[in-house]
């Protein structure tokens, strides 16, 4: 009779199901903003004037604001009511996409851009988190499973949706997306969603806070001014210099608080650490390949938007396919040998696609994203699997967040890192003997504004030295990713423990681990 009893009549309300769809619908919108906007950063380039270094902002700049402070936002709900500060999320969200469509500078959509992900920070963490309310035991892990599989389907949407927008619409249409969805979910989060909150959760530590952010936005702008300002100068390097003293200061503070809010200890065991390490650097490449791709095949390749949507689909079939088949060979092997093969494979994909040229072709481009793709698959979810596995259940919390954080700043870090990387090389390589100073300066900015200038001027020459400069650049870049991806898994090999962990998860949450892996790309 107390089992009876016990069951409230809400998990019974049909509405649930409603609230659910919304919440879906919310996670896929923000699933495919990861990467919708890929496709539009050659037209950005065009449209707006945008140089490289500007363009590393307007995707990185979502990326520092929501990997800095999606641990204080998953707080505060946990505090003063997730509900509330889940509708709040998606009305930050909406606001910054419609600041977004309507702006026509690429400042103001680099401020955008932090905008919405501010909105993102808070409304990822809390989306599942409010799942308890609604639903009883045996209904969860279906709820859980539809929110993390929703934003894994956005991913390999993302670069569709976009294309297919902008051969129709300008390039503010990618922004204008979200408005509709958004609204939506604020609809339903306040007619549909029970109010929750969990006062025991540890307060938000406001000082750690500025000090994450602070140093991340520090770290990401050296890297990006480096090539445009020189690595030597004063702003670089004081930058860097502020960068490592306010991580310094922000490490200090939380290995002394009592209830840290990133448990840093938790990196001193060799379980969590290296499966933490593999899991961050596929998400470095990942997010840097995604930067990168989308201008060679348009720009090089001539692709439409939405053709460089469906391009970019081996890729992200390549994952899929690898995180499913990933969790039978855990099973059977244990992580170790599955995470160090896929960065091995990862590095045999980066170092096929180094050997590509202007006119290689797409058959080349689609077969080493392919195998790219199942490298991605192979290390990332088993290691994110492991590294949670390896935890006890009440470090589980403290653990996801480190994990989680650690791979948006990774994803911070590659756009930056690898985009400056193909800056530079791009700058030094490209020939603009002869060119005016203005039109050799439009030129060097970006290879969207050497196509204009050689349009423009009838320099079939001019634009042939971009691609080579681009596509050299790019090479560079996979270069220097196999070698990283080689080298971790040597270290994943010999430090990492050889077997999975006796309370290894079952399938729901195999399922979930792949789909988050997907959807936090």
């Amino acid at each position: 009779m107390a089992a009876v009893t016990s069951t409230p009549s809400r998990p019974a309300d049909p509405r649930r199901w409603w609230a659910l769809g919304a919440l879906v619908a919310s996670m896929l919108t923000l699933g495919f903003d990861l990467t919708i906007l890929n496709v539009a950063l050659p037209t950005m380039a065009a449209e707006l004037g945008a140089d490289t270094g500007q363009l590393q902002w307007i995707v990185d700049s979502y990326v520092v604001v929501f990997a800095a402070l999606m641990l204080p936002a998953g707080l505060l709900g946990d505090r003063f009511g997730r509900r509330r500060m889940l509708v709040a999320g998606l009305g930050v969200f909406l606001a910054g996409s419609l600041g977004g469509a309507l702006t026509d500078t690429p400042e103001l959509v680099i401020a955008a851009r932090s905008l919405m992900g501010l909105g993102a920070a808070l409304v990822i963490p809390l989306g599942l988190s409010v799942l308890p309310s609604m639903f009883g035991e045996e209904e969860r892990g279906r709820a859980v499973a539809a929110v993390t599989a929703s934003m894994a389907a956005g991913m390999p949407l993302g670069p569709l949706v976009g294309g297919l927008l902008l051969d129709h619409y300008w390039w503010g249409s990618v922004f204008l997306v979200n408005v509709p969805m958004a609204a939506v979910g604020i609809a339903a989060c306040l007619f549909l969603l029970p109010e929750s909150r969990d006062p025991a959760t540890p307060r938000v530590d406001a000082v750690s806070t500025v000090l994450s952010a602070g140093g991340l936005a520090a770290l990401v702008f050296g890297i990006i001014e480096g090539p445009v300002r020189g690595w030597g100068s004063g702003w670089v390097l004081g930058s860097f210099a502020l960068s490592a003293a306010l991580l310094t200061r922000l490490v200090v503070r939380e290995r002394r608080a009592t209830r840290p809010m990133l448990d840093l200890a938790l990196l001193g065991r060799r379980v969590f650490l290296f499966n933490v390490l593999s899991a961050t650097l596929g998400t470095l490449v990942f997010s840097g390949l995604l930067f990168l791709l989308p201008t060679y095949l348009q720009e090089v390749g001539g692709s439409d938007a939405f053709g460089t949507g469906l391009r970019l689909l081996p890729m992200m079939a390549g994952l899929m396919v690898a995180a499913r088949t990933s969790t039978p060979l855990v099973r059977r092997y244990g992580p170790r040998p599955v995470v160090a093969s896929g960065l091995v494979v990862l590095c045999f994909a980066a170092l096929l696609g180094s050997r590509t040229e202007p006119d290689s072709g797409y058959g080349f481009t689609a077969t080493w994203l392919t195998i790219a793709g199942l490298g991605f698959g192979l290390a990332m979810v088993p290691a994110m699997d492991a590294a949670l596995g390896g935890i006890d259940a009440d470090e589980a919390g403290s653990g996801s967040a480190l994990l989680m954080t650690l791979r948006q700043v990774g994803g911070a870090v590659g756009i930056a890192l690898l985009g400056s990387l193909v800056a530079g090389t791009y700058t030094a390589r490209l020939d603009t003997t002869g060119l005016p100073g203005s039109a050799a300066d439009a030129a060097g900015e970006s290879l969207s504004g050497a196509h204009a200038v050689a349009e423009r001027l009838g320099l079939p020459a001019l634009a042939r030295s971009a691609d080579a400069a681009y596509v050299d650049g790019m090479a560079r870049v996979l270069v220097v990713c196999g070698i990283a991806a080689l080298v971790t898994a040597l270290l994943v090999a010999v430090f990492l423990p050889g077997h999975r962990p006796a309370k290894a998860t079952g399938a729901a949450d195999e399922d979930m681990a792949g789909a988050e892996a997907g959807g936090r790309q």
